[in-house]
């Protein structure tokens, strides 16, 4: 395991996917103490305020995955960022396909890019953006939560950092060595068995999360019974 710390980028995935990986060991952290223009799922901003919070973004070579089973590193990535918060707060659950979530607040976000060889993955870039010591958010962010507001305590970064590189490291081995996360990552899942609102195919549905299928799309049954399988800009959660 190996950090390298940014002052200031625009965002560490950029950054990383910008560098010769032939020259990056496996497991390298590239830390931003400054974000100005993070990425998020679906095209979004991640907004984070400078040496507040925990920025950056890992590089990976999980040359033992297929192509089509990219779903089980974020399965992976997800449950770390879980077992990490539990050290804090209670109840931490991840909104599909890889936010995570306290109650209906979001204190973290992540955003994996890939490069393929052949049928299997040859690198990954997984950025994580999570809320630790930010109090303030700008009024266009829905539903941010941190550490800080959800505790009460200032904590200092770099412990942190290592904690949760740890809890990564330990996910990403159990991942390489076969284990299959799906069941903690379903225990896990935000919403799973519960009747909510969504947008699908531009019309509001009330429908309930059965599982994922093997390539990481959310299964659905709406309540009119219909079976739904959905990748990610398929479908809309609405806010309660």
């Amino acid at each position: 395991m190996k950090i390298e710390i940014l002052d200031s980028v625009e965002s560490t995935n950029r950054y990383c996917e910008a560098l010769d990986l032939t020259q990056v060991e496996d497991f390298t952290c590239y830390w931003a103490l400054e974000q100005t223009a993070g990425i998020g799922q679906r095209g979004n901003y991640w907004v984070s305020a400078p040496g507040e919070n925990l920025t950056f973004s890992i590089v990976l070579y999980p040359t033992f995955l297929p192509a089509d089973k990219q779903f089980h590193l974020t399965e992976a990535l997800s449950l770390a960022l879980v077992d990490f918060l539990k050290a804090f707060i209670p109840l931490p659950s991840i909104k599909w396909p890889n936010d995570i979530y306290v109650g209906n607040k979001k204190i973290c976000g992540t955003l994996v890019s890939t490069r393929l060889t052949g049928n299997n993955i040859a690198s990954a870039v997984c950025g994580i953006g999570l809320n630790i010591n930010q109090t303030t958010f700008p009024n266009w962010v829905p539903n941010p939560t941190s550490l800080r507001l959800l505790t009460g305590k200032e904590y200092k970064l770099e412990p942190l950092l290592t904690q949760l590189l740890d809890c990564l490291e330990k996910r990403y081995t159990e991942l390489r060595s076969g284990r299959n996360l799906e069941p903690e990552y379903l225990n896990h899942l935000m919403n799973l068995g519960v009747p909510i609102h969504y947008i699908y195919k531009g019309e509001e549905i009330t429908a309930t999360i059965t599982g994922i299928d093997p390539y990481g799309h959310l299964l659905l049954t709406t309540d009119n019974g219909q079976k739904l399988c959905c990748a990610m800009k398929e479908i809309t959660f609405l806010p309660d």
